[in-house]
């Protein structure tokens, strides 16, 4: 059983620990309401650009002729899985949980005679899939440097992601992310980025709408700024996902800490007790020695 001294040493150092979960919380919870409103003030474009899309879509017919980013190179031989994660931990399940579908997509695309190759954004998704799939890794992209992940990088992002697939590195390429719900619910999401799904044509008074300069030429122009705004809202939703899984897992981490302080605290009353009993009986004894 463990000494008196040993019981508190451990009550104060869990009170430190609950300290700092318990700022670590409130730190998340000031970030989210920022990441939340980034994320949520993000959809709205990224749905009116679809709906363009879609409409400009609808009015040629996909060919060889078409933009790369539409038409794709005529294979679905290679799969690239871009896996979007954080630099920092102690958000829970948040980081495993994106991980664990890209690892899932790429064993079924394997089952299917596809080969996989891996686009790392963010540190704490590399060891792992790198570890799975040592040979399989086929870019980087740091972000530790940035605060923030934004356009910027997003911009980067798709450049990059151009360049590799109009090089021929791979056919098809999938973006894994956690889409934000609630601070209690992420969602992992695995979505086609190339070549760009054609959307689906939206109202019916879009049936009418007359462009100039042709559709395949504007199209050719909003490809590229299509991907690279799912990536930024991929990044912004990651950023209020993390929040959220951070938030609730440090309230998670203050609340057990709570219920371990409680149990050590019975635990070092009940060894104090029993101390000062053996004491007590020790004196009365010798006292009737005398």
């Amino acid at each position: 059983m463990a000494s008196l001294k040993e019981l508190k040493g451990r009550i104060n150092s869990v009170k430190s620990t609950q300290k700092i979960t318990k700022a670590k919380q409130m730190v998340a919870a000031a970030k989210l309401r920022k990441a939340q409103a980034a994320a949520e003030s993000a959809r709205p474009y990224a749905a009116r650009l679809a709906e363009v899309m879609g409409s400009l879509a609808s009015k040629i017919t996909v060919s060889e002729n078409s933009p790369k980013l539409l038409a794709g190179t005529g294979s679905d031989k290679v799969h690239l899985l871009v896996v979007a994660n954080s630099d920092k931990g102690l958000c829970g399940a948040f980081n495993s949980n994106i991980v664990k579908a890209a690892r899932v997509k790429a064993r079924e695309l394997e089952a299917q005679g596809k080969t996989v190759l891996f686009y790392l954004v963010g540190r704490k998704g590399r060891a792992p899939l790198r570890r799975e799939f040592p040979k399989q890794i086929a870019h980087m992209f740091d972000t530790t440097d940035v605060r923030d992940p934004g356009f910027n990088e997003a911009e980067r992002i798709a450049d990059e992601l151009v360049a590799m697939y109009e090089a021929g590195k791979f056919d098809v390429a999938h973006l894994f992310y956690s889409k934000f719900r609630s601070a209690l619910l992420q969602e992992p999401t695995d979505q086609q980025i190339i070549p760009v799904p054609a959307p689906k044509a939206v109202v019916a008074g879009d049936a009418v709408t007359e462009y100039e300069p042709e559709e395949e030429e504007i199209l050719a122009a909003l490809l590229p700024r299509y991907l690279r705004t799912q990536i930024f809202g991929a990044l912004l939703e990651n950023a209020a996902s993390e929040q959220g899984a951070s938030m609730t897992a440090m309230d998670n981490a203050t609340r057990n800490a709570g219920d371990l302080i409680q149990k050590l605290t019975i635990q070092y009353n009940r060894s104090r007790q029993a101390a000062i009993t053996t004491e007590l009986i020790e004196i009365i004894a010798g006292a009737e020695a005398l």
